[in-house]
């Protein structure tokens, strides 16, 4: 998932994020998103709740764009 954060708030979001269980690791980042986090759960439909109700419910994120793994 990338994120972008209100200014000075990408470390506070980060330290936030590694607290969630469905969060598998969390790096900060530059350009045009502050945050890359791997969110991991046993269907997309837990992927969606993780998102929702516990990324998108932190202060100070401005936009988040999810990105699946795929295989090829």
């Amino acid at each position: 998932m990338l994120i972008e954060t209100s200014v000075g708030k990408t470390k506070e979001i980060a330290i936030a994020l590694m607290g969630m269980d469905q969060v598998a690791r969390v790096d900060a980042v530059t350009g045009p998103y502050d945050i890359i986090a791997v969110v991991e759960a046993d269907t997309l439909e837990g992927v969606g709740e993780a998102v929702t109700t516990q990324i998108h419910s932190v202060p100070g994120i401005v936009r988040t764009v999810s990105c699946l793994s795929v295989s090829i």
